[in-house]
């Protein structure tokens, strides 16, 4: 197997996770939070499609797609800053987060995962040498950006399952 072909492999396993995750709930449902504070599972799924939207548009020097069309309104957001991508949110800033449906997390899901997997599989292993951000003592590679990537998507896309599980025991009547 090349890196390439581990590489779809790996993103290629979250679509599967959104979709499990989100798929016929509400809006409410997607906006419901075990407490105070918690993220809610469409604040999640936003997210992790977030950081990935703009951590390849960064590595290919293009625009990101939530500043294309109307994702924002899509997501109850007045404007698509692209830097904003749940990083340091505050529970408000959450809260503000508030997708119209599951299609609207998984259209703008699918998006990214296409821009992602068209970047993907046209690399080599030689690519991922490439220093990407030199901000970081190491400097980051390309390799390491994108695993850094997958680890935050792989995580969030969990608790946003988590997350669902709470709301369907939640949902249940008292044994």
């Amino acid at each position: 197997m090349n890196v390439n072909e581990l590489l779809l492999d790996a993103f290629g396993r979250l679509p599967d996770l959104i979709r499990s995750a989100v798929e016929d709930l509400t809006p409410e449902q997607l906006h419901w939070t075990p407490g105070p504070g918690s993220n809610s599972i469409g604040w999640l799924v936003w997210h992790l499609t977030r950081v990935q939207d703009e951590h390849v548009a960064e590595l290919l020097d293009a625009k990101q797609i939530w500043t294309s069309g109307d994702w924002a309104g899509r997501f109850g957001i007045a404007s698509a800053d692209p830097d904003d991508t749940g990083y340091d949110h505050v529970p408000e800033q959450v809260d503000a987060v508030r997708p119209e449906s599951p299609a609207a997390l998984v259209e703008y899901y699918d998006a990214v995962a296409e821009r992602t997997r068209t970047f993907v599989s046209g690399l080599d292993e030689t690519d991922l040498d490439r220093i990407v951000d030199e901000r970081w003592d190491p400097p980051v590679t390309l390799g390491v950006r994108l695993i850094s990537v997958l680890d935050d998507d792989v995580q969030h896309a969990g608790q946003a399952g988590y997350v669902r599980g709470l709301l369907e025991r939640e949902a249940l009547p008292p044994a």
